[in-house]
C-alpha cells in the first residue's frame, strides 16, 4: 500500500505547525498527529503567549503606579482586576489558536486527534481519547512532541497547581499569593515572579547557581539581579532546595547551601517551581521502534535532523540546544525543507534569547565567559542607557547594551542588551551576525534619531574605536 502522506509531523507546538506548514507550502502531502484540544502546544497555551499578555498588562499596572506621575499624568485610585487580567490571557490564547486552525485548513494540512507512537519507519499509530487505533503511512515522520517540567532532581514535589505550582499553575492563580517562592533563577521564574511581584506579591527566588539566570552574560546577569532586588525581590543563591511541602496555608521550600551551612525553610502562599524543561516522549514508542536518545532522554540527531532510523527527524525542545519556541521554528522549516530536497540549515550561533521582564533581557551569540574558556581574544563595547536621549524621555534609563567582537577580525560575537525594549532591538545584532558584520558595520549603519537603538550604535562604536555620547 503506498503511504498516504509525505510528511506526518507528531505534536503542533511552534516546531511542528511550522514544520507542517512549511512542508505543505513546498507541495508534500503532509498531516499533523495532535492529542490536545488545541494546537500550539506549550508556548501558545500555557506557556510563551499566556505569560507575555500578564507580563505585558502588569508591566503597565506597574507604569501607572510609579512612572505615571513623574511623566506629569495624574491618575488616582489605579487597581488591578484579577478576572479582567486572566480574561485578556484567555482571548490572547483563544486568537492565536484560532488563527493556527484557520493555518492548518489553509494549507490543506490533515489533523489526527490522538496520542501518536511510531510503529517503524513509515507508520505512525494514532490512539484517539476514546481508545480506538488508526494507522497512518508515510514517507516521513517529524517528532515534534516538546517537553514538561522537570521537576527538581532528587525531590519529590507534588504539584497541586494550587499551593505548589508549575508555570501553569503560576498563570492562573485565582488570587495574589502575599508570599511567593520562585525554585529556579532562570527565564520562566523571573518572568512570572515579576508578573506576581507587580500586583503585589513578595517574591524570594531559590536559586541553585550562585548567579541568576544561568549561561547568561555575567555583567549583564549581575546588573539585572541588582535592578529586580530594587524591585523588591530577594535572592537566595547557591542554595540547594531539599524539600518542598504543603502546609496548612500554603507551602514552604526547605534548603541549604550548596558550599555548607545550616538548612532553611521558608513558609509561603504559593511556591512556583520553575526549573527547567525536559524533553516529553512518553507513549512515542522511541526504543520500540529502536530510535536512539542521549542519556538526558533527548532524541539523537545528526546535522541534518535525522534520527538513526531512515525517514525519522526530531526537533525542537525533543533534541539538543536551547529550549526556544523560535529554535524549534527554524528547526521545523529546515527538515520540512531537507525531507522536499532542498538544504535547509539553522546557524545555532545566532539564535537570540530574551527574558521579558522589565527591563528586558536579550542576548545572541556568546558570552564573555564562553569566549574567555574558548581563548578567544576579543573586544568590548558598552553604552548605557543612561546616556541615550530617548531612553531618558521615557524615563527608561536602566540598563546597558554590550558587544562583543572578535579582536582580529572585528566579526561581531555575541550581542547583550538589558534596557527597554532589549527583545525588539537585539535582532538588528543577530542580522548583522547572521551576515558574518563588524561592529565597524553596525557603528557606521545610520540609526535614527531619537531611538533606543541608538545605543546599540553607540556600543559597536565603543568596541571598534570610541563611543560618541559617553
Amino acid at each position: 500500500m503506498p503511504a498516504q502522506f509525505d510528511v506526518v509531523v507528531i505534536g503542533t507546538g511552534p516546531g511542528g505547525y511550522v514544520c507542517a506548514i512549511k512542508a505543505a507550502q513546498l507541495g508534500l502531502k503532509t498531516a499533523v498527529v495532535e492529542k490536545l484540544p488545541n494546537h500550539g502546544g506549550t508556548c501558545v497555551n500555557v506557556g510563551c503567549i499566556p505569560s507575555k499578555a500578564l507580563l505585558h498588562a502588569t508591566e503597565m499596572y506597574a507604569e501607572a503606579q510609579h512612572n505615571f506621575a513623574k511623566l506629569g499624568i495624574e491618575v488616582s485610585g489605579v487597581s488591578v482586576s484579577l478576572e479582567k487580567l486572566m480574561a485578556h490571557k484567555a482571548q490572547t490564547v483563544e486568537q492565536n489558536v484560532k488563527g493556527l486552525d484557520f493555518l492548518m485548513k489553509k494549507n490543506k494540512i490533515e489533523v489526527f486527534r490522538g496520542t501518536g507512537r511510531i510503529a517503524g519507519a513509515g507508520k505512525v499509530v494514532v490512539t484517539a481519547a476514546d481508545g480506538s487505533e488508526q494507522t497512518v503511512e508515510t514517507k516521513n515522520i517529524v517528532i515534534a512532541t516538546g517537553s514538561e517540567v522537570a521537576g527538581i532532581p532528587g525531590v519529590n514535589v507534588e504539584f497541586d497547581e494550587k499551593a505548589i505550582v508549575t508555570s501553569t499553575g503560576a498563570l492562573s492563580l485565582e488570587k495574589v499569593p502575599g508570599k511567593l517562592v520562585v525554585v529556579g533563577g532562570g527565564v520562566i521564574g523571573l518572568e512570572l515572579g515579576s508578573v506576581w511581584a507587580r500586583l503585589g506579591a513578595e517574591v524570594t527566588v531559590v536559586e541553585y547557581l550562585d548567579t541568576i539566570l544561568g549561561g547568561m552574560d555575567g555583567e549583564i546577569a549581575k546588573q539585572f539581579q541588582r535592578l529586580l532586588t530594587k524591585q523588591g525581590f530577594t535572592f537566595k543563591l547557591g542554595a540547594k532546595v531539599t524539600a518542598v511541602q504543603r502546609t496548612g496555608n500554603g507551602a514552604s521550600v526547605t534548603f541549604e547551601p550548596v558550599k555548607g551551612g545550616k538548612a532553611e525553610t521558608i513558609e509561603a502562599d504559593v511556591v512556583l517551581v520553575a526549573t527547567g524543561r525536559k524533553p516529553y516522549t512518553k507513549g512515542l514508542g522511541l526504543e520500540e521502534a529502536g530510535i536512539e536518545v542521549d542519556e538526558r532522554g533527548r532524541v539523537k540527531v545528526d546535522r541534518h535532523l535525522r534520527t538513526n532510523v531512515p525517514g525519522v527527524y526530531a526537533i525542537g525542545d525533543v533534541v539538543a540546544g536551547p529550549m526556544l519556541a523560535h529554535k524549534a521554528e527554524e528547526e521545523g522549516v529546515a527538515v520540512a525543507e531537507i525531507i522536499a530536497g532542498q538544504a535547509g540549515h539553522v546557524n545555532y550561533d545566532v539564535i537570540p534569547g530574551v527574558v521579558y521582564t522589565s527591563p528586558e533581557v536579550a542576548a545572541v551569540g556568546k558570552t564573555e565567559e564562553e569566549l574567555k574558556k574558548a581563548g578567544i581574544e576579543y573586544n568590548v563595547g558598552k553604552f548605557p542607557f543612561s546616556a541615550n536621549g530617548r531612553a531618558r524621555s521615557m524615563l527608561q534609563t536602566e540598563g546597558l547594551v554590550k558587544v562583543l567582537a572578535d579582536k582580529k577580525t572585528d566579526r561581531v560575537l555575541g550581542v547583550h542588551i538589558l534596557g527597554f525594549g532589549a527583545g525588539e532591538m537585539i535582532h538588528e545584532a543577530a542580522v548583522l551576525m547572521e551576515f558574518g558584520g563588524s561592529s565597524e558595520d553596525l557603528a557606521r549603519t545610520c540609526h535614527a534619531h531619537p531611538t533606543m537603538s541608538e545605543a546599540v550604535k553607540e556600543a559597536a562604536l565603543a568596541t571598534f574605536f570610541k563611543p560618541i555620547h559617553s
